[in-house]
């Protein structure tokens, strides 16, 4: 009886909710001219991105994080970039699985960001799938300043790709129009596996977002079909009776979408992903000496 109920409230988080995943349906996303970099690609409000501004401890100073953000932002413009993935370490090494240098994985998007006294000034805006704090099955879609993105870092350091200029405008479609937000599975779990649905992470969300505009679709069941067959998940490097034990004990950690050895998305399998089929993309990792 024990062993029972023990499998059930193992397999039932996600795998009970991937049947109401809403399936979309198909969505040419049609790329446009490419233009030099501009602050023409998103409007979006001080007030609005830094609403959703997380909170939580760094062992950094908030002077050292916006330093260090404003670095990479120059960097970004420096590179034209418009749309670019990044990453950041907000675990110890110690505490992150085999393989994985980063945690969390984001779109960086230059936009013209309106301060509270109306003017317009060119930057990035972070574009970024949150675990709730409350809630930490569930997840949302959030906007936020890069130096709250990097706001809890463990280490001040980001992985950032680069896309060709025009998968970039690609991206700009899907991230400006309502399929961005229908890609996004509210149901949360750490190592959601991203050949299925049922689950999401922060990674595997930047990648069917990736996928939209690599492939031109909004068919989630053509683009779970692309990625199985071209993208390589990572293998997650966990004892089995831990994990299936972090199921239960670890708030926002499901193995129910997974249908052997656990497998999920990162940056540098997305990495890996962009360099074979977005020839031209760049992958650099971005440590800057903290002052």
């Amino acid at each position: 009886m024990r062993r029972t109920l023990l499998a059930a409230l193992l397999f039932t988080s996600c795998a009970t909710v991937a049947s109401e995943h809403a399936l979309l349906t198909e969505k040419g996303i049609m790329a446009t001219s490419d233009s030099p970099l501009s602050s023409t690609a998103l409007d979006v409000s001080d007030a609005s991105i830094a609403a959703d501004a997380p909170s939580g401890k760094s062992r950094y100073t908030p002077e050292q994080t916006a330093r260090f953000a404003k670095q990479l932002e120059k960097l970004l413009a420096e590179k034209g970039a418009r749309v670019a993935i990044v990453a950041g370490m907000d675990e110890p090494a110690s505490e992150r699985p085999e393989g994985m240098r980063y945690t969390h994985v984001a779109f960086a998007v230059h936009a013209l960001i309106t301060t509270e006294d109306g003017k317009k000034l060119p930057g990035y805006a972070v574009y970024a799938l949150q675990q709730d704090e409350e809630h930490r099955d569930t997840s949302r879609l959030i906007q936020y300043f890069p130096a709250d993105f990097f706001s809890n870092a463990a280490s001040l350091e980001a992985g950032i790709i680069i896309p060709t200029p025009k998968l970039q405008q690609r991206l700009l479609d899907v991230i400006n129009s309502p399929l961005y937000s229908t890609l996004h599975d509210p149901h949360y779990s750490l190592i959601a596996n991203p050949y299925t649905l049922g689950c999401q992470n922060d990674a595997e969300h930047t990648l069917d977002v990736i996928s939209a505009a690599l492939y031109q679709t909004g068919n989630i069941r053509r683009i779970k079909a692309n990625e199985m067959a071209y993208f390589k998940a990572q293998p997650v490097s966990i004892n089995w009776f831990k994990l299936k034990l972090g199921s239960l004990f670890k708030s926002g950690m499901s193995t129910s979408d997974q249908s052997g050895a656990p497998v999920t998305a990162t940056f540098e399998t997305i990495a890996s992903f962009l360099q074979k089929f977005n020839k031209g993309s760049e992958v650099m990792r971005f440590a800057p000496p903290v002052k």
